[in-house]
């Protein structure tokens, strides 16, 4: 399995196969004479991280002379009859037909998969990522790969490609929303809706909507920015009506229910393949290319119907080259001087440069935005000076928990796999009395970094279990309130009122409504919790993640300690250990990319679980006391 710019065609049609026959085992098989070079190792981790490559690769030092003449498809059953195609000979279809007739041998086999189907988790449930990759996974930005933007609203729409959801911003990269939830496929509610690998996006200013490419689904999304709300435009699913029903939802939560989710037909797979580009021709119609430059496909607007379709990078480019070599003359001048990432392999099949970046800048007011997939980063350039930097992203709290983080309990009761449940940071056994107990967490950053967003409530998720209630922050303060007398609220409200400067009522009113139960320092941050308590035993959860930067890089580092800071980011980062797959690859990666490494934010996901053993309520001597059981407790986590 070659990696170079001639094989991105095949790469396409293997993932396609891995989509439409799940349980085709498919591996790749890679000839080479350096199997322990670094660099070799990194240029195949770049590789897996841009096609986003699931299936296990296979590095061999050894050559066959079936392979010589370059790639080929080799289908086996067993380690019997094999058969070899090549790329250039042979067709597609004869591929589907070989792979249906190992289907056809396969049906005696057909009642044991059956008995073990029970024990599985629906195929739609598993979106199979690549593993080796893992190490990017917990950085803010993973594969950057589109942007597009609205200049009137100033609003900036980046494609976060391999964490699946579109981040959208202001022109100071302040977080405004995001869309997506993780991957899959589903429309709905921006929180709820699930992508695969969006791609290229546009925003439609009359309606106030964001068309983008949905890639690894073969789609085109619409996200109407008033509503919140994610639809299908291409293709046309009529099962989208019917499964909003609660019903539904909860047997698609325990992997019961029996209709898929949406998914386009099989004919419409065929005909629209992995697009990435998108751009507006005329009033009315967009112009949608994939990856490799080999399809571009005619689509109404108005309609969500394929008009007409163009095959070859040569009629391609005659159709639309204008509006490329538009965009392509943007990036000459500042390609070499910014951006670390080797030249996109695309480029050479369309003979000119560059063109495989075309969906990944924008010209926004004074300046030339664009990401910078190798270094994880969104560039801005003023067009004038051709100054150079980071958009720094703010107001992180926006984007929650991760989706990889949680663990919910229908994963377990139907999956059974206990080694998928979220490793414990920190577990600690508290006695406690019955009645409501505090908890302040105190959290200290790892050694070496810095908080680069305040913690939020949006990042932290709390759950008490067995003989706990979780109590919430509006119940929090009423109860807070209720142990103050009456006459001295009376007074307060009458200080605050005395005290106030006009149009400070409504902030002040807001403040009491959502209280902040969180606070931050320097490298320190705390979390509250309170939970009423009854006799028995009790746990409480609480799952949170921190974005953090490195603070000991100077302005002029050293190679050593470079190093030391990209193992530091990936060390930290990664909170399922079993995961660091491929570790030197990815930080000689993260050295060729990543130049500011001070600027990279990266997330550092924690698990803090807290066992609570509650006696029986004390007795009184006198039966007209009341003795107060409420209790407070402090929980020191170190992340180091």
């Amino acid at each position: 399995m070659p990696f170079g710019c001639d094989h991105i065609l095949m790469l396409e049609r293997v993932k396609l196969l891995q989509q439409r026959y799940p349980k085709l085992n498919i591996f790749g098989f890679q000839p080479c004479n350096s199997l322990s070079s670094v660099a070799t190792q990194a240029h195949i981790t770049q590789t897996i991280m841009k096609e986003y490559i699931t299936f296990p690769i296979l590095l061999s030092n050894k050559n066959f002379t079936e392979m010589i003449n370059g790639t080929c498809y080799l289908f086996c059953e067993g380690f019997g009859r094999p058969l070899l195609y090549h790329m250039k000979d042979v067709d597609f279809g004869m591929i589907v037909k070989e792979i249906e007739e190992l289907k056809v041998s396969q049906n005696a086999n057909a009642v044991m998969a059956q008995t073990s189907k029970s024990t599985e988790m629906r195929q739609s449930e598993v979106i199979k990522e690549p593993l080796v990759c893992s190490s990017f996974r917990n950085l803010l930005l993973y594969f950057p790969g589109c942007i597009s933007v609205d200049e009137d609203g100033n609003r900036l729409f980046l494609s976060d490609t391999n964490h699946h959801r579109i981040l959208i911003t202001d022109s100071d990269g302040k977080m405004l929303d995001c869309i997506g939830s993780s991957p899959g496929f589903e429309d709905g509610g921006f929180d709820s809706a699930k992508l695969l690998r969006p791609a290229a996006s546009f925003y439609h200013v009359a309606e106030d909507c964001l068309y983008f490419v949905d890639s690894e689904n073969h789609a085109i999304r619409r996200a109407d920015l008033e509503t919140r709300m994610l639809e299908t435009v291409y293709p046309i699913c009529d099962s989208h009506l019917k499964n909003n029903s609660i019903w539904n939802w909860i047997l698609d939560k325990l992997g019961m229910r029996k209709d898929a989710d949406p998914k386009p037909d099989e004919s419409a797979v065929d005909s629209f393949n992995f697009p990435w580009h998108l751009m507006k021709s005329g009033e009315n119609d967009f112009l949608i290319i994939n990856r490799s430059f080999e399809t571009l496909w005619i689509m109404s607007q108005a309609t969500g119907e394929i008009k007409d379709v163009v095959k070859g990078s040569p009629n391609i480019m005659e159709l639309c080259g204008d509006i490329i070599m538009e965009k392509i003359s943007l990036l000459e001048g500042v390609i070499g001087k910014c951006l670390q990432q080797r030249v996109d392999s695309s480029c050479s099949l369309t003979g000119l440069p560059y063109t495989g970046l075309v969906s990944s800048l924008a010209t926004f007011h004074n300046n030339l935005v664009f990401c910078d997939t190798a270094g994880q980063r969104v560039l801005k350039c003023q067009r004038g000076s051709k100054d150079i930097s980071n958009l720094q992203m703010s107001n992180l709290g926006i984007l929650g928990l991760p989706y990889w983080l949680s663990c919910p309990l229908e994963r377990v009761f139907v999956h059974g796999d206990l080694y998928e449940r979220p490793r414990n940071d920190h577990l600690q056994y508290f006695n406690v009395l019955p009645g409501r107990c505090d908890i302040r967490m105190h959290v200290n950053v790892p050694e070496g970094t810095e908080l680069a967003a305040q913690l939020e409530e949006g990042c932290i998720w709390r759950q008490a279990r067995g003989s706990a209630v979780e109590i919430s922050a509006y119940e929090a303060v009423a109860k807070a309130s209720e142990k103050v007398g009456v006459a001295q609220q009376w007074f307060d409200e009458l200080d605050n009122l005395a005290f106030s400067k006009p149009g400070m009522e409504s902030t002040v009113q807001d403040a009491e409504k959502i209280p902040d139960r969180n606070s931050q320092e320097k490298n320190l941050t705390h979390i509250d919790c309170a939970v009423n308590i009854s006799p028995g035993t009790s746990e409480v959860a609480i799952y949170a993640v921190l974005y953090l930067k490195v603070n000991e890089i100077q302005s002029s580092p050293s190679d050593h300690q470079n190093t030391n800071a990209v193992e530091k980011i990936l060390d930290i980062s990664n909170h399922d250990r079993r995961r660091k797959q491929g570790g030197d690859a990815c930080i000689q990666l993260m050295l060729e990319s990543c130049k500011d490494l001070g600027d990279i934010v990266f997330m550092k996901p924690f698990h803090v679980r807290i066992r609570l053993e509650c006696g029986d309520h004390p007795k009184a001597a006198n039966s007209k006391d009341i003795i107060s059981t409420d209790t407070t407790i402090q929980v020191n986590v170190s992340l180091d």
